[in-house]
């Protein structure tokens, strides 16, 4: 693992076999990138020969043309690209494998503890500030990583998924009597609900605990146990309690949604966020477009070998979903090129860090091939900075700047990456193969240098 000793916004941090340590300087420190050509997550072209200075843990200033500052620490880009740090909206850093049922009857909470402190560790040097977990994650992990005590992006978790019996969060064994306790449910990773109660009940119980956001499981899934991917799970009313109880925190609900009635449902309730969203048509794109929605989804849901994978192909019911699944979502890139709506990157690995990390390069490699270099940098970063500003003004846990752009007064998460990636996208750390893909570095290559919060975590320019 790469790692530096910087001195950055008043803070001497050094990072290195699991130690930080601090010291406090008067005035906040400033770093200036010169000779950088500026990628600021918004335009299709570039700044060329620019200048970015940061001061403390925030951009001060953007410019063309040099920048004078006097004492500043200067990091000459020799024309390499500087970008904002790339957003993750879909994520399980939990979540660790190999199986539903083997997290629930086999894990404690040391070990999903141990797991997502080394998928901090590794969605950092894959270039990513900022990561927003889908669920399975409360709070603590985004005040150790705040607190400086694990490496990791901003962290926005959702909670316990809130699912219904027999629902895609619903990861109790077989004969498990309905309402008792799990693994899960006692560790506030998933929460069944039967009724508008429950869902007030454990949705303000998730903001108790951390979450910045809700996490609806409205339809089923392929892989797991008892849900058909077809289902349309919680009422109306429950899904519009969880709705509310989001609002009094000033926040949202993302839903894990597939069929096109599930999708205008959540959106018909006040969900901002369709996860998945696979069945996604033209009608869709109204909708979300008129009520400014969001969509994140994996695009290896359309991998020609997804049937070839072992939980699919090796489970027959999962197979049998797997193929009527495809069949039915074959029309979703030819609609989303066709009625765009704004979209967020979704990863979506449960498994290993090793795998993970291949996944998603994988993730990346297929946003280039479906949608081009420059849809996909938009939706590694300003679409994503977009999606964490809806957790409000008093949940979210950054509000002192904006996330995914560079610009005067954002925060200072900032990437250099040796090559355009508008031109060639394979610079941000794409792979071009999944399962059997070798292992890949910690950190690309082409990824020089990491700043997160204004802290350089990763810099190889010299």
């Amino acid at each position: 693992m790469i790692r530096s000793i910087t001195a950055i916004a008043g803070v001497v941090m050094v990072v290195g076999a699991g130690t930080l340590a601090f010291a406090q300087d008067d005035a906040p420190r400033q770093v200036l990138f010169s000779n950088v050509n500026v990628f600021d997550g918004v335009s299709d072209t570039l700044i060329e020969n620019g200048s970015v200075l940061v001061e403390g843990n925030l951009i001060k200033q953007v410019s063309s043309e040099p920048i004078e500052a006097p004492g500043a620490e200067v990091i000459d880009g020799g024309g390499r690209t500087l970008t904002p740090g790339f957003i993750e909206n879909h994520a399980h850093l939990m979540l660790m494998g190999p199986s539903l049922s083997a997290m629930e009857a086999n894990s404690t909470w040391e070990d999903f503890g141990i797991h997502a402190t080394r998928m901090a560790e590794m969605y950092l040097m894959q270039g990513f500030t900022t990561v927003r977990d889908a669920g399975g994650a409360n709070g603590g992990l985004r005040r150790a990583i705040d607190a400086g005590q694990i490496v990791g992006p901003r962290y926005y978790p959702s909670g316990a998924f809130i699912s219904t019996r027999g629902g895609h969060a619903d990861f109790a064994n077989f004969t498990s009597p309905p309402g008792s306790d799990t693994n899960f449910s006692r560790l506030n990773m998933a929460q069944e609900v039967s009724g508008v109660d429950d869902v007030y009940k454990f949705g303000r119980n998730n903001f108790r605990m951390g979450a910045t956001q809700l996490k609806f499981m409205q339809s089923g899934g392929v892989v797991s146990a008892f849900d058909p991917w077809q289902l349309l799970a919680g009422s109306k009313e429950e899904i519009e309690a969880a709705v509310q109880v989001a609002s009094e925190y000033g926040s949202y609900v993302m839903a894990h949604s597939y069929r096109k009635e599930a999708i205008m449902s959540a959106l018909d309730a006040g969900v901002m966020s369709i996860e998945h969203g696979f069945s996604f048509d033209c009608d869709i794109a109204e909708v979300m477009n008129e009520k400014g929605a969001y969509i994140t989804t994996n695009l290896t849901a359309f991998d020609p070998g997804l049937l070839d994978i072992p939980a699919v192909k090796n489970q027959p019911s999962s197979l049998a979903k797997a193929i009527s699944a495809s069949a039915t979502f074959e029309n979703y890139i030819p609609n989303m090129k066709e009625c765009p709506v704004k979209r967020g990157f979704q990863t979506d690995c449960v498994g290993t860090v090793e795998a993970c990390n291949i996944q998603i390069a994988y993730e990346k490699h297929l946003n280039n091939e479906f949608f081009g270099p420059y849809q996909s940098m938009l939706t590694l970063t300003s679409i994503g900075g977009e999606i964490a500003t809806l957790s409000g003004d008093f949940t979210n846990p950054y509000t002192a700047g904006k996330l995914g752009v560079i610009e005067e007064g954002a925060y200072a998460d900032i990437l250099l990456i040796d090559g355009n990636p508008l031109e060639d996208f394979s610079v941000v750390g794409t792979g071009d193969k999944w399962f059997d893909a070798e292992p890949r570095p910690d950190s690309p290559e082409t990824i020089q240098l990491i700043m997160k919060d204004g802290v350089i975590y990763k810099n190889t320019l010299n």
